[in-house]
């Protein structure tokens, strides 16, 4: 017999990943070749400044490179857990309609169908693979295959921007670390809008992105959303942006929209 194929999920900012193997494996190279006395292990950079090779290149390129296995084994076998999670912050009844902005190769979108009997999940995307690695629309759908969803599951092609849905059509809608890849804030607070514009009156957004919190919160309030709470660990997520020097500060987000 053959080993059932199983869902696949793909690698998140595979770019990235691969972006800080590299470079790792540069400076642990350049380090051990300093160690091996195979290049100078101090090197002046001119005006009296000098570099010493090894307590400088050995400590970031380890990071680097635990940096891009932590994201790499992450993407590839935590996801599951971190599905659950953030499925797991609403009570579902079963009924709702639900949507995934940003739902890639199905993760979150699959989950939520999971919990649906009479609901249906909706999905869209714009497909960019340099998001997550083999993102196609066709994708989703094979994934809800395997999962055993597919009646309860649809995706879109479309701008998180531009909702293709009419306005209080949802009663939960989620998104999974994709809202940040909107480089401006004018971007980022559109699709925040367009989620609260779908939204029925008393639904849930859960949100969860690794920055631009404050500017979700206040685009929330600001278009009928008045009840916003962070719900991980705020220590949590400033020991990573220490540890990230400011660039991650991940955290989960749930809006309400008011019942009139």
């Amino acid at each position: 017999m053959g080993i059932a194929e199983r869902p696949n999920y793909g690698i998140d900012a595979p770019g990235v990943v691969r972006n800080l193997a590299v470079t790792g494996a540069v400076l642990l190279l350049v380090a051990v070749s300093a160690l091996g006395s195979l290049i100078p292990r101090v090197v002046s950079l001119g005006s009296g400044v000098r570099l010493a090779i090894v307590p400088s290149f050995l400590p970031a390129g380890l990071a680097l490179c635990a940096t891009a296995c932590w994201m790499y084994f992450g993407s590839k076998y935590g996801k599951i857990s971190e599905r659950e999670k953030l499925v797991g912050r609403i009570e579902w009844k079963g009924d709702e309609q639900v949507l995934d902005v940003g739902c890639g190769r199905g993760l979150i979108l699959i989950g939520a169908a999971r919990k649906l009997t009479t609901g249906r999940a909706f999905g869209v995307d714009i497909w960019q693979s340099v998001d997550l690695s083999g993102n196609q629309p066709d994708v989703p759908l094979k994934n809800a295959a395997l999962e055993r969803v597919a009646d309860r599951v649809a995706v879109n092609t479309a701008d998180m921007r531009r909702l293709p849905f009419a306005e209080k059509t949802f009663d939960v809608v989620l998104s999974r670390a994709a809202i940040h890849n909107l480089y401006s804030a004018q971007d980022r607070e559109a699709a925040i809008r367009e989620i609260a514009r779908v939204l029925k009156p008393g639904g849930r957004a859960v949100i969860n992105d690794i920055r631009h919190h404050h500017e979700y919160r206040r685009t929330f309030e600001a278009s009928g959303c008045p009840d916003v709470t962070l719900l991980d660990s705020r220590i949590a997520s400033m020991i990573c942006a220490l540890f990230t020097l400011g660039s991650l500060r991940p955290n989960t987000m749930l809006a309400r929209r008011a019942e009139r």
